[in-house]
């Protein structure tokens, strides 16, 4: 599902750079879903629902899923010249001594409300999760490793993307 919805993203994307000639050369579509006990779960998008959620997921551990599809097009010519895409998967633990407080406030953020599985460990919710298995930058949504790869068999290298102005 991830696979097919990074997928859509970046063809969306691709039609606009096609009909308009303007727009990069590499397209990336992205998309998570939370697994917990083979129930996927998406954004929670209510206060409700993330409250829900964080209640079951205390303690226990599940899987991020990340999807990745990028294209290669060429803007000038209107054409694509291939696309590719991976899924990269990492496994999320959360503290199991959070308490309802705790899930309170952090839902109250609004953090929660529009991010798969209904947290993040790049921000605010980094303080429950006690343990990552796999690549930590899956969960953030993007697998770095998995792009880098997806790149480089896309005809570039990676550090090719890198911004180098000012470098010394």
């Amino acid at each position: 599902m991830v696979s097919l919805l990074a997928r859509a993203k970046a063809e969306a994307v691709v039609e606009h750079v096609l009909a308009t000639g303007d727009g990069p050369g590499l397209v990336l579509g992205g998309d998570s879903m939370f697994e917990l006990d083979g129930e996927i779960y998406g954004k929670p998008h209510t206060p409700e629902r993330a409250r829900e959620r964080w209640r079951l997921q205390r303690g226990r551990t599940g899987v991020l899923h990340s999807g990745h599809w990028l294209i290669d097009v060429d803007p000038a010519s209107r054409t694509t010249r291939g696309a590719r895409g991976d899924t990269a998967d990492a496994s999320v633990t959360f503290a199991d001594d959070i308490s309802d407080g705790e899930i309170d406030a952090y839902v109250a953020t609004g953090e929660p409300l529009a991010v798969a599985g209904a947290f993040t460990i790049d921000s605010l919710g980094a303080p429950f999760i006690t343990a990552v298995s796999g690549d930590p930058s899956t969960v953030v949504g993007l697998s770095l490793p998995t792009l880098r790869r997806l790149v480089r068999e896309s005809g570039y290298e990676w550090t090719d993307l890198w911004n180098r102005r000012g470098a010394l």
